[in-house]
């Protein structure tokens, strides 16, 4: 079913829901309750490839404008529609609250109760976890396109954060056991790499191997464009402890070593 070939239409008589082959019509019930029908079948009615292929059923569950930067936040941590707006402030909170019952009712993310008159969270399913490895993915090859930031463009800590669990290498990590802190202008971060595995979190450690302040040169740094050294020798990158642990930093984080055919 399409948004074109369906239509709802509400009046005193109740509510009719028809399309190009069936016609529905409830009478009796309340106008609040016939409103939330309606909101409900638009939030969970989408237009469809008409494709029986996993790619395609997968680009209509969370290709919809908006829908990986959900679910790249909530990989981070679970939140509440507010704190989600905010670390997407130019979604719509009316266009947020539908991305959301889509995916809810796709089965990829779910919502926890209040507690205590708390409000309602949000969190990734074990199916919406799922999507970890290849939203990363996804992730690691538009990180190559990035050049200098837009003038609209903002940084978050959630996108930050999944962005260094992206260029991690897991394979060159086994067996090594660091922490490092990197300060990024308002934003702080840490990562703690015990044999191969990675955990990438907000805010400083005190007991830090390495406190790594990289300025504008990160992305420089993670696909290979300079050396820890040349970022050194720049003085536009500098490590608080042993510098070497620079060079430590750039061979556990990396970016795919491609050129990007179109910056942007």
């Amino acid at each position: 079913m399409t948004e074109s070939s369906w239509k709802v239409v509400m009046d005193r008589d109740g509510l009719t829901i028809s399309g190009d082959r069936f016609k529905l019509t409830t009478s009796g019930a309340e106008p609040t309750q016939l409103e939330a029908v309606v909101s409900e079948l638009q939030s969970v009615t989408r237009a469809t490839y008409g494709q029986y292929c996993g790619l395609s059923r997968a680009a209509e569950m969370v290709g919809e404008r908006w829908g990986l930067l959900i679910i790249r936040d909530l990989l981070v941590s679970p939140k509440t529609v507010a704190e989600l707006h905010n670390g997407l402030p130019r979604i719509s909170e009316k266009l947020l609250t539908t991305r959301l019952k889509e995916m809810e009712y796709s089965g990829v993310i779910c919502r926890r109760d209040p507690v205590d008159g708390d409000h309602v969270v949000y969190e990734l399913t074990e199916y919406g976890r799922a999507l970890e490895e290849a939203l990363l993915a996804l992730g690691r090859w538009g990180a190559i396109s990035l050049a200098t930031p837009r003038p609209e463009d903002i940084v978050t800590a959630d996108s930050l954060i999944v962005a260094i669990r992206a260029s991690f290498l897991p394979q060159a990590a086994r067996g090594v056991h660091l922490t490092f802190v990197l300060n990024l202008g308002d934003i702080v971060l840490h990562a703690k790499i015990d044999d191969g595995a990675v955990e990438v979190g907000s805010g400083a450690l005190a007991d830090a191997d390495a406190v790594i302040n990289p300025g504008a040169q990160l992305k420089a740094l993670l696909t290979g464009e300079i050396s820890a050294e040349e970022a050194l020798a720049s003085r536009q990158v500098s490590v608080s402890g042993d510098p070497a642990m620079l060079n430590r930093f750039v061979e556990l984080f990396q970016l795919p070593r491609l050129k990007a055919p179109v910056p942007a």
